[in-house]
């Protein structure tokens, strides 16, 4: 049996700003995971220009019922105007989408 997960990549300027959004991110429980995918060359319209910028890209790996709470929690914390936010579904093995959903859940609080 497998199970459903939402994948969403962002890009960020610099492994500073990465590392705290992943940290932060998995701190809130928002994902069980985030690969930081490395340094890519970015080219891309801006403001009427052709832009270029090395940029690293994060992939964050949530539940769908974390997704969309993880998603504002980017496009609030991101330093871009405009952040690269894409997300979809993707089908996991079992286990790890047990783990994903396990990792996801907020503690309860008595």
């Amino acid at each position: 049996m497998s199970l459903s997960v939402t994948l969403i990549l962002t890009t960020v300027p610099d492994a500073a700003v990465a590392q705290k959004l992943a940290t932060d991110a998995l701190a809130a429980r928002l994902c069980a995971c985030v690969t930081q995918l490395g340094a890519v060359q970015s080219n891309f319209h801006w403001q009427g220009t052709i832009e270029s910028a090395q940029e690293i890209q994060l992939l964050f790996k949530t539940s769908a019922a974390r997704a969309v709470e993880l998603e504002q929690y980017i496009r609030t914390h991101h330093p871009y105007d405009t952040p690269e936010i894409l997300s979809w579904q993707a089908t996991a093995s079992a286990a790890y989408g047990q783990w994903i959903t396990a990792e996801t859940q907020r503690p309860l609080h008595v």
